[in-house]
């Protein structure tokens, strides 16, 4: 059998492979430079932007979950003028492609966000965060609505060549509509899902473990829900799906991109072992030569809903 082909194509980005570094879990890309090749990864979606510098919440801000994490960082961050500045330069110089997620608690400030990075080489493409559950103004307020999020992608696309993806949450009914509605706003693909907001309460002080009360909850607990949003979306818009929630290795992956995603998004496993992004990769090569499948993007979507 020939080599395969692990390249897939987000809204005219080429990848040269569907692994995804996830927005929050992997900071700027820089922090596991002298450990893993960044060039090897599919992409890497930055740690949100907004267009100042943010503190986040104080501490504690993480807790583990049965088979899951929760966490309210509350997006801290160094703003998108020092990431231009300080983060970009080095990522041009390692070959990785960048798509930076961009946060807004306006309309005005995700345009403007838009319109810098865009301006900004070695920038690839735009994650549009619309669903973080930790903040209370903006994104969310726009992602749980289709209005709200038709509004913020198409203001978006007037400023941008960039592929735009929003994030979309699933903490609403229904996603595959939210997701239609990026879809007609210009958006080139989505992506989901971000953390479901949850609830740990420590039982000796009966206070919330977490200085923020509720906080966004992912990891393997997820999976399974993530894995059907995925689903329910591949089948209502024609543009790519970006997968994400409670992966951990290659099976996982193949998981969500049988299910419809065309590329994966890989947090919450960067805690427990950052250097499995090679295994991964090894692992869906070796899964498409058994199955003799040639190309990546051939898998996707391939689920037979029918023969139960």
């Amino acid at each position: 059998m020939t080599d395969i082909d692990l390249s897939v194509d987000i809204g005219g980005l080429k990848l040269s492979n569907p692994l995804i570094a996830a927005s929050g879990c992997y900071g700027y890309g820089l922090e596991y430079a002298d450990a893993v090749d960044l060039s090897t990864l599919g992409a890497i979606a930055s740690k949100g932007l907004f267009l100042k510098p943010r503190e986040g919440h104080p501490p504690l801000r993480i807790v583990e979950t049965p088979s899951g994490m929760l966490n309210a960082i509350g997006l801290q961050g160094i703003g998108v003028h020092r990431y231009i500045a300080e983060k970009l330069p080095e990522l041009r110089r390692l070959g990785v492609t960048n798509i930076i997620n961009i946060c807004g608690s306006t309309l005005d400030e995700y345009v403007e966000l838009a319109r810098i990075l865009s301006d900004a080489e070695g920038v690839h493409a735009l994650e549009i965060n619309i669903s973080c559950p930790n903040i209370k103004e903006g994104g969310i307020t726009f992602g749980c609505s289709l209005h709200g999020t038709f509004d913020v992608v198409s203001a978006i696309k007037k400023v941008t060549h960039l592929p735009v993806i929003p994030k979309l949450t699933p903490n609403v009914t229904d996603v595959a509509s939210i997701a239609k509605s990026a879809e007609d706003a210009g958006a080139d693909a989505v992506s989901l899902v971000n953390t479901f907001l949850a609830l740990a309460i420590d039982v000796e002080s009966r206070r919330p473990k977490i200085t923020n009360g509720m906080g966004g909850l992912s990891g393997p607990a997820i999976r399974p829900i993530a894995v059907r949003m995925v689903y329910e979306c591949r089948q209502a818009v024609s543009i790519p799906v970006i997968g994400m929630g409670g992966i951990m290795d290659a099976r996982d992956a193949l998981e969500f991109m049988i299910a419809g995603a065309t590329a994966v998004q890989v947090g919450t496993a960067n805690f427990v072992d950052p250097l499995l992004w090679q295994g991964m990769i090894d692992g869906i090569a070796g899964y498409l030569r058994r199955h003799g499948i040639e190309r990546a993007i051939d898998l996707v979507g391939s689920v037979d809903m029918e023969s139960h």
